[in-house]
């Protein structure tokens, strides 16, 4: 099997990682001919995983064309905000009848589109029915190290779902499916925003109380998004939801927890960006999503902070305060 993934980032490289441990021939694409050479002759990610060694059968291109061309699966997994662009380019080269897996998380800023949206939006019909959606508690650097992990496979069309599950499955790989694109989507985007809000608690010196409390009601927030959107409530108890907000609000390793942490600590948001040299999604999606809310008429207080902190420089000690002076309400509300 050949296997052609867009993506060179953390989670393409240990998607391929995976893959190719599993026998299967595996390109990635990345822009950076620095980053091919590393992969194709040290087997390692200089730019993002320079501790590990990949497997022989990971391989890496800079042409975009031949690493989708002529493959039995595609795997994207670029950031949400290039995602677009990238389809339209290679949506005349996709090989027919092949799986498409997406993952990629966030919701578009300007069309306010999930990424499920997106495909949806850029290719032809034809593809539709081979689309899924990759999303659950995964840290890459993990992923490579071969540490048990599970994630959720959605699909509209149960054979694709059951068909990626079955491709990506290994021994320490486990994967659920599910035909909830949109909780799946929602979960894995959303859990983001409140990841960063658990940071900033962690970098102002609160407590386990404090993030249980976020986690908690950050888990509300998603899940009355998600039901308004069409969604399963019961999605977002499993890997997508709970189990990727917990690891992303709790794990060290959380890109998105780390924005939140270093502004707890008083570094500005274009000072952490620029140091960085990965995407926080979190970022992004909280702009989409507080827009979503308001276009929706769904209450997410947690998500307006943050938003408020993000783009109105709200002060994190005043975002803590406006959150916990709320008007009281019953739990579930």
């Amino acid at each position: 099997m050949k296997i052609g993934i867009i993506g060179a980032g953390s989670f393409g490289t240990a998607l391929g990682s995976i893959l190719a441990d599993k026998g299967y021939d595996v390109t990635l694409w990345t822009r950076s001919e620095e980053q091919a050479r590393s992969i194709n002759e040290n087997h390692m990610n200089s730019k993002h995983m320079p501790d590990l060694v990949l497997p022989e059968k990971l391989r890496a291109n800079t042409d975009l064309i031949q690493v989708v061309k002529d493959k039995d699966m595609i795997v994207s997994a670029p950031p949400s905000h290039a995602l677009s662009g990238i389809l339209k380019e290679i949506k005349d080269h996709i090989p027919p009848k092949v799986p498409i897996v997406s993952a990629s998380k966030g919701i578009e800023n300007e069309s306010l589109r999930l990424v499920s949206e997106i495909f949806e939006s850029e290719l032809p019909g034809q593809y539709h029915s081979q689309l899924s959606y990759l999303s659950g508690p995964s840290f890459a650097k993990e992923m490579v190290k071969r540490v048990p992990t599970i994630v959720s496979i959605a699909s509209k069309n149960e054979a694709t779902a059951k068909r990626v599950q079955e491709i990506f499955s290994f021994t320490y790989f486990r994967t659920y499916w599910t035909p909830d694109v949109v909780g799946v989507e929602v979960g894995g985007a959303l859990k983001n925003v409140i990841a960063i809000a658990a940071g900033v608690a962690d970098g102002l010196g609160f407590g386990q109380n404090t993030r249980a409390a976020l986690i908690t009601r950050g888990l509300n927030e998603i899940t009355r998004m998600g039901i308004k959107m069409g969604a399963d409530p019961m999605t977002f108890l499993g890997p997508s939801g709970m189990g990727d907000l917990v690891l992303t609000c709790c794990g060290e390793a959380s890109r998105n927890r780390t924005v939140g942490f270093r502004l707890g600590k008083g570094e500005t948001l274009k000072e952490i960006l620029a140091s960085m040299n990965e995407v926080a999604e979190g970022v992004k999606t909280t702009l989409s999503t507080k827009n979503l809310a308001d276009k929706l008429g769904v209450e997410m207080a947690i998500t307006q902070e943050v938003y408020r902190m993000l783009y109105e420089d709200k002060d994190p000690k005043e975002v803590v305060k406006a959150l916990m002076s709320r008007d009281l309400k019953r739990e579930g509300v």
